[in-house]
Order: structure tokens, then sequence, then C-alpha cells
């Protein structure tokens, strides 16, 4: 059995810098807790340079079930940079709110592992442990804020839930393995792409409920119930990681299980899909409307963009893979860049998340609330931000693979969004009130992390060529 180590560097990086700020937690002293945060930071650095170094690797270890592929390196790159983000804006935002650094830099870290683990698993069992990782860490960051009751409810619909879906996971992998002998997605792919009479009927069982499972992870309707709660009860910095980075990581195991290896069942999931995607697009944007915060308007706006990335997956992998991860780039820059503003305008223990703590921020923080109307339009979809770019190639592969219906009723929606996207920048520029000045978290590394987001929706908007042509190859490096 090959065990070349090098497919393990990314995410042994991670792993290893969140074992030494776990550890170095308990040696220093309460002030020098910052420390923590910028080694979390330069071990995420040193992971961003491998991924960039090892681009075009293309091997495996222990017998082939853990890849080291552009796909992979692609999302590591990803969670990467939703990671170092999620610290920079959190290096105030945990002391002012008496979350204990330490242990949340480490769950920081240990997620991001599971989720590279996610992205580069070639057997379902790998995949999920990598999962479970992942999970196991962000149920506990939901419930961080020990002394906010919503934080604490958050965390446990949280793990109720994802123990629900995990169970539906868990099950439908052992129904593949029964149908098929593996759980290793290459022998899985080779058995259904041998000719032989009938596949036996508890295989489409366990495809289905591997849907099920990976529904309720990327918030899918009917299991996105968990995530408008669990999303508002967070710490705000928790719910944009959440809101991108997992996100993110069921979409990369998706197109890597679903996509991919188990692409000769696509006829049998082809109207299922196209149901869950209409539903999921549809229901978030009109439940979205009538939100009374922008913090639980931006979770239902992240249902609504599941449907439109659930496009892709009908459009298939010829049209809709370089699409599906394209559009995963330009979302996660103005998704988390808008909860970084929530972040921002949070008072020690009382976040500031209604739509009437907006009003004015035109006048009194320029910065911030240019940056926010950049992340509104963009995750509406106006030219020339990423979000247009991203839904333009979203729509165009569903028309070109024939589902031109489901490409305008994902153009019909995305007209719909604008009325909740649009009720941010009026609150900001044609309203009085608000948060006075005081109420801001005054940090530094915040308002880096704002502009970081900021200039990246600009960048993917105009000039998106490079990240297509990334993604075109992080797609074909799986044949």
């Amino acid at each position: 059995m090959d065990a070349s180590l090098i497919p393990l560097l990314p995410g042994a990086q991670v792993l290893l810098t969140a074992l030494v700020v776990m550890l170095l937690d308990l040696f220093i002293d309460e002030h020098e807790r910052g420390l923590l945060a910028w080694i979390s930071l330069l071990g995420l650095a040193l992971c961003g340079a491998e991924a960039i170094l090892l681009w075009g690797s293309s091997e495996g270890t222990f017998g082939d079930t853990l890849l080291l592929d552009n796909f992979a390196l692609f999302f590591t790159q990803i969670f990467i940079a939703v990671a170092a983000l999620t610290v920079l804006s959190s290096m105030r935002y945990v002391r002012e709110t008496g979350i204990h650094e330490g242990e949340f830099y480490s769950l920081i870290l240990f997620a991001t592992t599971g989720m590279i683990v996610m992205a580069a698993a070639n057997d379902l069992m790998v995949f999920f442990l990598g999962l479970e990782t992942m999970s196991v860490a962000v149920y506990v960051l939901t419930g961080m804020w020990r002394s906010s009751a919503r934080s604490s409810e958050a965390a446990m619909k949280y793990f109720l839930m994802g123990a629900f879906a995990t169970g539906f996971l868990l099950y439908g992998i052992a129904l593949i393995y029964g149908a098929t002998g593996s759980t290793n997605l290459n022998q899985i792919s080779a058995y259904l792409l041998e000719p032989q009479g009938q596949w036996p009927p508890y295989l489409f069982v366990g495809g289905l409920l591997l849907l099920v499972g990976f529904g309720f992870k990327v918030g899918a309707v009917p299991f996105h119930f968990w995530i408008p709660d669990v999303y508002e009860g967070a710490p705000t910095p928790v719910t944009g990681f959440m809101a991108v980075a997992v996100k993110a990581a069921a979409f990369a195991a998706w197109a890597r299980i679903l996509m991919h290896e188990l692409s000769p069942l696509d006829s049998d999931w082809a109207l299922p899909l196209r149901v869950l995607a209409i539903a999921t697009m549809t229901i978030g944007n009109l439940l979205a409307i009538s939100q009374p915060s922008v913090k639980r308007m931006l979770a239902y706006s992240s249902i609504a963009h599941a449907g439109y990335l659930l496009i892709g997956i009908v459009a298939g992998e010829e049209w809709g893979s370089t699409s599906l991860l394209f559009y995963l780039a330009t979302y996660a820059p103005a998704t988390f860049g808008a909860f970084a503003v929530i972040t921002l305008l949070t008072e020690q223990d009382k976040p500031k998340e209604d739509y009437g703590h907006f009003a004015g921020l035109g006048f009194k923080r320029p910065f911030v609330a240019m940056a926010m109307s950049l992340f509104m339009l963009s995750l509406a979809g106006f030219p020339p931000l990423a979000g247009f770019t991203g839904k333009f190639h979203i729509f165009r592969s569903a028309i070109i693979a024939g589902h031109t219906d489901l490409a305008i009723i994902g153009v019909l929606n995305s007209l719909l969004s604008v009325i909740y996207y649009l009720r941010v920048i009026v609150m900001m520029y044609m309203n009085e009130g608000g948060v006075k000045g005081k109420s801001f978290i005054e940090s530094p590394y915040l308002y880096t992390a704002v502009g970081l987001a900021a200039a990246a929706t600009i960048y993917l908007g105009v000039l998106p060529m490079r990240t297509l042509e990334w993604s075109r190859s992080a797609f074909s490096s799986l044949f």
C-alpha cells in the first residue's frame, strides 16, 4: 500500500497548528493570548503556501483513500482563506464577548482540518471522518458564547439536526457498501460502469440517503429548518465561517462523490435534484424578504445560494462543474464580508443585527457602509461584482446542459433577492439613527478582514478569468 505523506501535508499543517495553539494556551497568561491568533494565522499561511506550491500534483496515499489533486487544493485554498479571515475578524470580538481565545482558534483550525480531509477524501469512510472532525468542532464553536442563551440553544439545535443528518449519511454509506462491496470511490465507480443486468435496489436507496444527508449539510429545502436559528444564535464570526466554509466543504464532497464517482446514477436523481434546487432558491428568497434582522436575512440568503449551487449539480459534470466551483469562490468573500460587518456592530455582549442598527451607517462609517453595499450588490448579482460573474456562469451552464427552464427560474429568483439586499443599502444611506460611534468594535484586524473581502469581491467580478481557469483545472484533475 502506498503511504506517501505528501498528500497529508496541507491537512497536517493545519492540524499541527491547532495542537500548538491548544497546548500553548495552557501555559501563557491571559494578556498574552493574542499571540495565539498570530500563530493560527502563521499556520494557515504556511498551509496556503503549500497548497500553491503543490498545485498540479496528482497522487494518493493509503490505497488512494486520500488524494492530492487540484480539486482538493482548490478547496483547501478557500478553506484557508475563510479560516484566516475568521481569525482576523475574531481577535477583538472574542474578548468583547468573553469567549476563550485558545479554544476558539484551535477549534477553527480543527474544523478546517476536517474540511481539507473532506475535499481530498476518495473513500466514503475517510470522507465521514473528515465530516465528523469538522462537525464536532463547529458544534462547539456555535455554543462558545457561554453567556448567551441564544448561542447555547443554537448549538443544541445544530448538534441534534447534524446528528440526524449524519445518521442518513452513514446508513447510505452502509447500503452502498453492501451493494458494491467497497467504500473506495474508485472501486464503486468501476462497479457502476460494469455491464450488468440490474443494480441492487438498495444501491439507489443508499444514493438517496446520501442526497438527504448532503441536503442537510448544505441547508437545502426541506432540510433547512435549522439554519436560521443556528446562524442567528452562533457568534457572528462563526456564522460567517459556517455560511461559507462549511457549505463549501459539503459541496466539495458533493462534487467529488456525486458528480464524478457516482455519476452513472445521475439519471436516477436528476428529478429530485431539480426539485431540490427550485424549492431551495425560491423558498430561501421568499422567506428572506420578511426577516426582521440582517443576520437572519443572510441565513435565508445562504439557503437561496445553496439552490443556485444545486443548479451546477443538475447541469452535470461536463457543464456545471466549473461553474459550481467558481460560484463557491465568488460567493465566499461577499457572504463572509457581510457577516464581518455585522461583527463590527457588536457592542460588548450586545449584538446589533436588526435593520434599524444599519440606519445612517453611510454617514457614520463610510468605509463600512461602502463595503456592505458591495457585498449586498454582489450577492444580488449586480455587475461588475463577483456575484454577477458567478451567477452568469452557473445559469449559462444550465442553459448549455439543456435546463433552460431552471436557468430562468434562477434569474427570476435572483431578481427577487434584490428586494431584501437593497433594503440594507436603503437603511444605510436614506435613514437616520442606528448605532452610535462607540457601538463599534474598533479593531484594525476586523477592518482588514472587511477590506480583503471587499477587494476579493471586486477582483473576482472584474478579472474572473484566472479563477475560472483554476476552477476548470480543479475539476478536470478528477479524471
